[in-house]
C-alpha cells in the first residue's frame, strides 16, 4: 500500500511527461507554462487511492488521473480569465502573460487533451468513467456559472451557495474517488459510497477555505488573512451573518460594502463573531466532514487499506475542534 506521499511522487513523474506536440508553439507553450506551475494534484491522487483500495493500481488509473489533472486545469485557466486574476500560486496567469485568445484556446486544447487520456482507457470501463467524466464536467460548468450569478444578487441562500460550490469544486474530487474505484472493480454501492465521501469532504474542504481566509493565519492559510472581506465574497460566513447578525450590524455590512481599507476586515469579522457565524461555520465544517467518514466507513473494504485516504481527508480537513 502507498502512502499519500508515495503517491503524489508516482502520479507527478507520470504527469511530468510532455502532453503536447512541439509544432505550433504559439499555442502549445503557454500551456506547459501553466503546467510548470505545479499544483497539489489531490483529485487524481484520490483517484489512484481509491483505485487501491480494491487491489493493485492499474494502468487504466493513471491514464483517468492525467485526464481529471488536464480538466482540472483546463477550469482553472478558464476561471482565471472569467475573474480577470493577474497570478496563480504567484505567477502571471496565463491571459495575463500571453493573452486572452491565446489563453481560451490553450485551455480548450487541453480539455481535447484530457480525452486522449481517456481514450486509452480499456473498453471494459471506458464508457462508464466517460459518461461520469463527461456529467461531472458539465456540472462544474454549471457551478462556474452559478457563481457568477450568485456574485450579482444580494439574495443568496446558504443552500443555494452549497449547492454553488458542490458543482464547482466537491463534484470533482468526488468523481475521482468514484473513478478510482469503478477501475478496481468495485461494487456498486462501494461506488456510491466513495461517491458521497468525495463530495461531502470537497464541501467540508470548501468551508474550512471560506474559514481560514477569515479567521485562520497568514502561515498557514499562505496568502494575506481577510481578502474575501475586502472583496465582499458570499462566503458561509458572510451569508450567515446576513440572515442572523442583528440589525444594527446588518446596517454596518452594507455601509462596508464600498470600504477598501483594511480596518474593514476587524470591522467585518467581528460582526462575525457576534452573529454567531463563526461558531456556526466550524459546526457545518465537521458536519459535511462527519457525514464524509460515515460513508468511507461505510465502503466495504480492509481497515488497513483505508489508511492513505484518511491521511488525504485530515490533510484537507483540518478539524478546529
Amino acid at each position: 500500500m502507498y502512502s499519500y506521499n508515495d503517491l503524489i511522487a508516482l502520479f507527478s513523474a507520470k504527469f511530468a511527461n510532455n502532453h503536447f506536440p512541439n509544432h505550433t508553439p504559439s499555442l502549445y507553450e503557454p500551456n506547459r507554462y501553466f503546467l510548470s506551475m505545479g499544483g497539489k494534484h489531490i483529485r487524481p491522487v484520490a483517484l489512484l487511492m481509491a483505485n487501491e483500495l480494491f487491489g493493485d493500481i492499474t494502468q487504466d488509473a493513471y491514464f483517468a488521473g492525467i485526464a481529471l489533472e488536464l480538466f482540472h486545469n483546463f477550469s482553472l485557466i478558464h476561471d482565471d480569465i472569467m475573474d480577470n486574476a493577474p497570478l496563480r500560486r504567484g505567477k502571471p496567469t496565463l491571459h495575463t502573460k500571453y493573452n486572452q485568445s491565446t489563453a481560451i484556446l490553450a485551455g480548450d486544447v487541453m480539455l481535447v487533451k484530457s480525452y486522449d487520456y481517456l481514450n486509452k482507457i480499456s473498453k471494459k470501463h471506458a464508457h462508464q468513467i466517460i459518461e461520469l467524466f463527461n456529467k461531472t464536467a458539465a456540472e462544474v460548468c454549471e457551478g462556474q456559472q452559478l457563481d457568477m450569478d450568485y456574485s450579482q444578487t444580494n439574495t443568496v441562500s446558504i443552500n443555494d451557495y452549497i449547492t454553488m460550490i458542490s458543482l464547482k469544486t466537491s463534484v470533482l474530487i468526488a468523481a475521482a474517488f468514484a473513478m478510482g474505484a469503478i477501475l478496481g472493480e468495485a461494487s456498486v454501492g462501494n461506488v456510491k459510497h466513495l461517491y458521497e465521501f468525495g463530495k461531502n469532504l470537497g464541501i467540508a474542504f470548501q468551508i474550512q477555505d471560506d474559514y481560514l481566509d477569515c479567521f485562520g493565519t497568514q502561515e498557514n492559510v499562505g496568502k494575506k488573512i481577510g481578502g474575501d472581506i475586502l472583496e465582499n465574497k458570499k462566503t458561509f460566513l458572510l451569508l450567515y451573518a446576513l440572515q442572523h447578525a442583528s440589525h444594527a450590524d446588518k446596517k454596518i455590512i452594507a455601509q462596508q460594502t464600498n470600504n477598501t481599507n483594511d480596518n474593514k476586515i476587524e470591522i467585518i469579522k467581528e460582526i462575525f463573531e457576534r452573529s454567531g457565524a463563526k461558531a456556526w461555520t466550524i459546526e457545518l465544517q465537521n458536519k459535511y466532514f462527519d457525514t464524509a467518514l460515515q460513508h468511507f466507513e461505510e465502503t466495504a473494504v480492509l481497515s488497513k487499506r483505508k489508511v492513505a485516504i484518511m491521511e488525504l481527508a485530515n490533510f484537507l480537513v483540518q478539524r478546529e475542534h
